[in-house]
């Protein structure tokens, strides 16, 4: 069982990423779990036509603790769990990370045969109950989404600082591409740069627009598209990655210096 967590800049589309790489990871046979860390509790909404599913934190207040209860099957047989959190602007919206981490262990991972757990972890904040799945061993290894665009690395680079004074291991960076100059080849310089790799980069599609809008992935509303065989291709190479290392952060004018030379 491979348990990976997702990070990146809050609006890079990590919950997009997270949600097609899960069901293309099914259609190969595997049985995968995506668990939504987003108080928004919105990371699994395209497996289910749009719609919520029950977060655990309401579950939990309704007296339900089985973590059976707690898992709900979506597009493609992909098993999801949205973790829940308070009302916007009330209370801590790590909380909800750490209580539902409790109830989904390894253990019960390893019980239901999972073969693969994704956490989709809210912003670039590596903090709190928001690192729950990095610094409590979770996850075996973290990957960043980030465009080329300078913040969004710079974000990235904020997480990767995170992750060094954990001592926890990247797994490498996956792109989600804004359309911008060079776009892959600044991604994956800065991914050298922190001494890790490039998994993959998705570029800028209007059919990835086209499914969110019916709440669904990209493999169901256009299952016949080249773009489900990059998110397959991004799957396969984190299933197979033996590379995972403790990156090392770079600095704010080294970025700059990184992205500058492609102009």
């Amino acid at each position: 069982m491979k348990q990976i967590a997702i990070y990146g800049k809050g609006g890079i589309g990590k919950s997009s990423i997270s949600s097609n790489l899960s069901v293309n990871l099914a259609s190969n046979g595997l049985e995968v779990l995506l668990v939504g860390c987003d108080p928004k509790s919105d990371s699994t909404i395209n497996l289910f036509g749009g719609k919520r599913i029950d977060t655990a934190l309401d579950l939990y207040k309704k007296g339900i603790t089985d973590p059976d209860k707690l898992v709900f099957e979506g597009y493609n047989g992909v098993k999801a769990v949205e973790v829940g959190g308070p009302a916007a602007g009330v209370g801590c919206a790590g909380r909800g990370i750490l209580v539902a981490l409790k109830t989904l262990n390894k253990d019960y991972y390893l019980e239901k045969g999972f073969d693969v757990v994704i956490y989709d972890v809210p912003g670039d904040v590596v903090c709190g109950g928001f690192a729950g799945p990095a610094r409590e061993g979770y996850a075996d290894e973290i990957y960043i989404v980030t465009s080329g665009e300078y913040l969004s690395i710079y974000a990235a680079n904020n997480i990767v600082k995170g992750l060094f004074n954990l001592n926890v291991k990247l797994g490498g960076i996956i792109g989600n591409m804004r359309g911008i100059a060079k776009e892959e080849e600044k991604i994956e310089s800065y991914a050298k740069e922190i001494d890790s790799g490039l998994m993959g980069a998705i570029e800028r599609n209007p059919k990835i627009h086209e499914s969110e809008i019916e709440g669904k992935t990209v493999l169901e509303r256009y299952p016949n598209d080249p773009l489900n065989l990059k998110f397959k291709s991004i799957g396969s190479k984190i299933l197979q990655n033996k590379k995972a290392k403790v990156p090392t952060p770079t600095i704010d004018e080294k970025i700059r210096s990184i992205l500058g030379g492609f102009y």
